[in-house]
């Protein structure tokens, strides 16, 4: 875990660039990598290519104006620009005033601060006389106001000559002449998932009252219509950061609340009628040895899903937890063997069964991993979830154990033999015996995989169902109809499939 930090206050700025030296747009394109970290650019105008001001004779410009937010006051602002300046071959001592340059970076406004020294002027000066200015200013701020004239940009830029300004066709950011994913595909068949897999992210977190940072993969898809040639890739990771930014104002964000947030942003930015989103996030816990209390951390899955319609969306959370099985199967058949063998060296049936109560029967173990995922609800805590499949197993496992513990451990699993079918079983009934108060329509999936040592192959079972066909089955009533997977019940819940 690591505790939040507090960062400083970020002013808002706006910066104009200009280029009329080399590869013009790529001379933008770089002034605006180097001015980050300290400067982070959230918006940018379109490009402009401008008639030379002052001094005539040398290339036109490409102009552009970007909105930002740093940490820097003005004057060290001031002096990031200047050695980006210099770092870019900015010649400081050409003699040419207004001359040609590879870059130039100015700051155009500053919050709404009036700064007057003998190297810098915030509002810059002639702001209100450059249309080379104030014409890409107004695609970013046309609203913010001159801090001294009183007036906003838009105001500004009505009142002045935009001859020799003109907006390339294709600059940084204009559009292109075809937008292919929007075009009829050959086929015309909808897809019912694109998206990408395997995105990596540091999600922050805070619903056990405090920051917790955890390393996440995410998968997210849309369906695509039938006359869509694809889905705008781009706009995914867009959602996850807009969805992210949403989650940090949040009092206490847990992760189906993000997954939700990223859902129905797909749906919006990829116009799409269904987005889903599933989140896996390595979570610790502190854990104690059984016997020698020995403290460690054990590193569990914390899962999250959503899918959103137009309409509605629908949240899951859920762990996936460790621990191993013993086999009964093979315990029965040594048990069995073991009860001849002592028989032919005379112990009574009496001592054979004092035996066995003193000693577990040796059998092969498996390592067990489960899975347990529930319709989100605010009593439903990831530690919980982890104990109960932790419980539902011959015996937990820990990264830590000294002798005496293996040997607890061991004994524990070897007298405790389940099959992957009983694991499924006691999770589900421990489900619920621990959520009384959640009503019949939450939703339950548990699953159980169990890593073979003998075998070739591994073993697994799995139920999903309501918690009220849970219910009715172990009070030994009949029960509703099944809900056949988890993809049938989230197709009911945002009403696309009826029964």
């Amino acid at each position: 875990m690591h505790r939040e930090t507090e960062s400083p206050e970020r002013a808002r700025v706006c910066l104009g660039l200009g280029a009329n030296l080399g590869d013009r747009e790529s001379n933008l394109a770089e002034a605006m990598n180097r001015l980050r970290p300290q400067v982070e650019v959230t918006q940018v105008s379109r490009t402009y290519e401008t008639d030379p001001v002052g001094y005539a004779q040398q290339p036109r410009f490409l102009n552009i104006a970007c909105q930002a937010l740093t940490s820097l006051s003005p004057e060290d602002l001031l002096k990031h620009c200047k050695r980006v300046e210099r770092q870019m071959g900015r010649d400081a001592g050409s003699g040419i005033r207004y001359g040609p340059r590879p870059i130039d970076v100015d700051i155009l406004l500053y919050e709404d601060r009036i700064v007057d020294l003998p190297d810098l002027q915030i509002p810059h000066p002639l702001i209100h006389e450059r249309a080379f200015v104030l014409v890409p200013l107004a695609d970013v701020a046309p609203e913010w106001t001159h801090p001294s004239m009183g007036k906003t940009v838009s105001e500004l830029a009505a009142h002045v000559s935009t001859q020799g300004v003109r907006p390339l066709a294709h600059g940084l950011l204009s559009g292109y002449a075809r937008d292919v994913q929007e075009e009829t595909p050959h086929v015309t068949v909808g897809l019912d998932r694109v998206g990408l897999s395997d995105v990596s992210r540091i999600i922050r977190l805070t619903s056990t009252g405090r920051p917790e940072y955890l390393s996440a993969s995410m998968d997210l898809w849309v369906d695509l219509a039938r006359d869509a040639k694809g889905a705008h890739m781009s706009r995914f990771s867009t959602a996850i950061e807009d969805a992210m930014n949403e989650t940090l104002q949040r009092t206490a964000p847990n992760i189906e609340t993000m997954t939700a947030d990223i859902a129905r942003q797909l749906v919006t930015t990829q116009g799409a009628m269904r987005g889903e989103v599933r989140v896996r996030a390595e979570f610790p816990l502190s854990r104690r040895a059984p016997v020698s209390g020995l403290r460690s951390q054990e590193i569990y899955q914390l899962i999250g899903i959503a899918a959103a319609s137009r309409q509605r969306t629908v949240q899951l959370v859920g762990v996936e937890a460790e621990g191993m099985t013993a086999c009964p199967c093979a315990q029965e058949l040594l048990r069995s063997r073991a009860e001849d063998r002592l028989r032919d060296e005379g112990f009574s049936d009496v001592q054979i069964q004092q035996v066995f109560e003193a000693v577990p029967v040796a059998t092969h173990n498996q390592t067990g991993r489960g899975e347990l995922l529930i319709s989100a609800a605010p009593d439903v805590r990831a530690e919980d979830l982890v104990h109960i499949v932790e419980a539902a197993m011959s015996s937990e496992t820990y990264e830590i154990l000294k002798r005496p513990d293996e040997c607890f451990v061991v004994s524990r699993a070897h007298r405790n033999p389940k099959f992957v079918e009983d694991v499924v079983r006691d999770m589900l009934g421990y489900v619920v015996e621990m959520y009384p108060e959640l009503p019949d329509d939450t939703f339950v999936r548990a699953r159980q995989t169990n890593f073979e040592t003998i075998h070739k192959h591994h073993v697994f079972a799995e139920r999903c169902a309501l918690l009220g066909e849970l219910r009715n089955s172990v009070a030994g009533r009949p029960e509703s109809a099944p809900v056949a997977s988890l993809n049938t019940w989230l197709d009911l819940h945002l009403g696309e499939l009826t029964l």
